[in-house]
């Protein structure tokens, strides 16, 4: 009788914990899938015009494609590159992930912001990402460009 109880208390035990720690690996799929989900919409619109405003293939800004690509992974945010940046959470530009957001004060020197990209890949301490410019339109570049470093202000993620 001792042996039995003993052996329901280990069971129940392992049991819980396989099932806790199923839970908590399938909550972390499912941020996964949310990020492949939006880096992947954002990058169907490669060579998408730049158009100010714009959320559609006909043509996009960069805010319009960060805000549309999380839309479609149910994720609503603000319109604007500026209120973007008050979303989620500060992380250090080292410490960035696919699906995080780069910030950029690329028209001034004030550091005010005015421009956000969608980090697309992280390798090697390389980071890239996607966003739109007035000259090409949605594009990819990399932190490795002189330009990005200079006018980058912050990173935030989401998830």
């Amino acid at each position: 009788m001792h042996k039995s109880y003993f052996l329901l208390i280990v069971i129940s035990f392992v049991f819980g914990a396989c099932s806790s720690t199923k839970e908590a690996y399938s909550t972390s799929s499912k941020s996964v899938i949310k990020i492949n989900n939006v880096v992947g919409f954002a990058l169907k619109h490669e060579g998408v015009k730049y158009r100010y405003g714009g959320t559609t293939d006909k043509g996009m800004d960069c805010s319009g494609l960060v805000s549309t690509s999380f839309k479609e992974a149910n994720i609503t945010l603000p319109r604007s590159s500026r209120d973007m940046a008050k979303q989620g959470k500060e992380i250090p530009l080292e410490n960035v992930k696919k699906g995080d957001l780069v910030f950029f004060a690329a028209r001034n020197r004030k550091k005010v912001i005015d421009h956000v990209g969608l980090v697309t890949l992280v390798k090697n301490g390389k980071v890239q990402f996607i966003h739109s410019t007035t000259q090409r339109g949605v594009i990819s570049s990399s932190f490795l460009e002189e330009y990005w470093q200079k006018t980058f202000v912050k990173a935030v993620t989401l998830f």
